[in-house]
């Protein structure tokens, strides 16, 4: 579901762009901060969005080229987790395992708006949005064994013979809203996931090292973060008298 979802929105991109060339272009700048949750969908937490959030934060640099088109370059800071004892499923309630895993995250996006927007214009003050572009984050699988969580330090369950990066690449992409308060400022909503290309955010994986299976083989894991945006318009000097419309 999710990755028809994410192939849906780079062809709305994709088409978007070509039927608003002859749009206005403009230039403007803005810097932001982020507050919200994240959470994780994996082996730990199959099915359930939303499910264990914890608080997240973030800060970005958001550079408007149109009034259709924006790109954005952030840093976001969270946590997620998963707990088979909170599961109804008895394979999970019999593995027993948990984990949580700090997020660094650093992304690049391009968003595209659904109608005009522009922050200090009243005819343009709100749009509902997508966005996609290529990410990159750090992460530290811990499991609480009863003594407080421990890293896992790559030993996948007590198997040292598998390792992985604590470093993984991702696809962030999303949809919100946006709409603006003031001449300045500007808010916004929005729900993004990650898609990763590693089943290891949970250290849950594969098999045991006597052969039994540990987690699904067939998916990798995801984490998401939801909440709202605070942007500040910055001054753009020397700006022409026609951007003022």
């Amino acid at each position: 579901m999710l990755k028809r979802t994410f192939s849906y929105l780079l062809l709305i991109l994709a088409f978007s762009s070509i039927a608003q060339t002859k749009k206005r272009n403009f230039r403007q700048r803005e810097i932001g901060l982020f507050g919200g949750a994240s959470y994780y969908i994996g082996d730990l937490n199959p099915r359930g969005h939303f499910f264990m959030s914890k608080p997240a934060v973030g800060a970005f640099f958001r550079y408007s080229t149109h009034y259709r088109y924006a790109f954005r370059f952030g840093f976001n800071y969270g946590t997620v987790m998963g707990n088979d004892a909170k599961s109804k499923e008895l394979d999970q309630l019999e593995r027993n395992l948990n984990f949580r895993s700090r997020i660094y995250d650093l992304h690049a996006i391009a968003e595209f708006n659904f109608v005009d927007y522009r922050i200090g214009n009243d005819k343009h003050r709100f749009t509902m949005f997508i966005f996609a572009g290529i990410g990159g984050f750090l992460f530290d699988p811990q499991s609480d064994i009863g003594q407080g969580y421990q890293s896992l330090d790559n030993t996948h369950g007590g198997v040292p013979t598998i390792r992985y990066s604590k470093f993984q690449i991702n696809i962030p992409y999303g949809i919100g809203l946006k709409w603006h308060l003031t001449d300045i400022f500007g808010l916004g909503v929005e729900w993004s996931p990650r898609k990763l290309f590693t089943d290891y955010l949970d250290d849950v994986a594969g098999e045991y090292a006597d052969g039994s299976m540990r987690g699904n083989p067939r998916t990798k894991d995801w984490y998401f973060f939801y909440g709202a945006t605070l942007t500040m318009r910055l001054p753009a000097p020397h700006r022409p008298c026609f951007q003022n419309n």
